[in-house]
Formats: C-alpha cells, sequence, structure tokens
C-alpha cells in the first residue's frame, strides 16, 4: 500500500519536474522589451523554481521512505521507536516522527526562535 502510494507521488513529482525543465527552455527564447514584462516573467519564474526545490527535497524523501520499507525500518519513529500510527502515515507516508515526536521537535523549535 505505501510503496504504491510513494511511487505514485515520486511519479507525479518527476513529471512535474520534467515539464518545468521544458518550459523554462522554451521560455529562455523569448524577448520581453518591455521592463515590467520582464521583471513579470522572472518573479514567476523564481516562484516556480522554489516550488520545484521543495519538490526536489520530497522526492529525496520519498526515495528514503522506500529505503525504510525495503530495510523493515519504515512506520517505525526515529526518536522513540515506536510505531508510527497509519493515519499519520496515510497523510504523510515520508514521515519519520510519531505524532507526539513531532509535536515535541515543533514545541522546541518554537522555543528556540
Amino acid at each position: 500500500m505505501f510503496r504504491e502510494l510513494l511511487h505514485r507521488q515520486m511519479k507525479i513529482l518527476l513529471k512535474e519536474e520534467a515539464s518545468t525543465v521544458e518550459g523554462m527552455a522554451e521560455g529562455e527564447k523569448e524577448t520581453f522589451p518591455d521592463p515590467t514584462d520582464r521583471a513579470t516573467i522572472e518573479t514567476d519564474r523564481n516562484f516556480t523554481l522554489r516550488i520545484r526545490d521543495r519538490e526536489r527535497r520530497l522526492i529525496t524523501k520519498i526515495k528514503e521512505a522506500l529505503d525504510r520499507l525495503e530495510g523493515g525500518e519504515f512506520g517505525i519513529c526515529e526518536s522513540c521507536g515506536q510505531p508510527i500510527s497509519k493515519e499519520r502515515l496515510i497523510a504523510r507516508p515520508v514521515t519519520t516522527l510519531c505524532i507526539d515526536c513531532k509535536t515535541e521537535a515543533e514545541e522546541k523549535e518554537k522555543l528556540a526562535h
């Protein structure tokens, strides 16, 4: 179940990545004499690149989750060693922390800032 879910997510992300690269290659050929048009295009491009960077990091997490599946460590909290709930894994299959440990980590992070 989770293997299929992770592979499906990976396939979608890789397809998006390919279309972005293709679209940017085509966009390089365009010229915009109006500085405002050029600025708008650059802003859109930067936004797209930030999204793709987040997706690239998610691809890495998906690969790591697949490795955990293969190694029999998938669904085990790396902090406390307890099983991660099925509901949490369905919502976020790349997670490495149970909800209690994740909540605790977020609280510590909040206090540090």
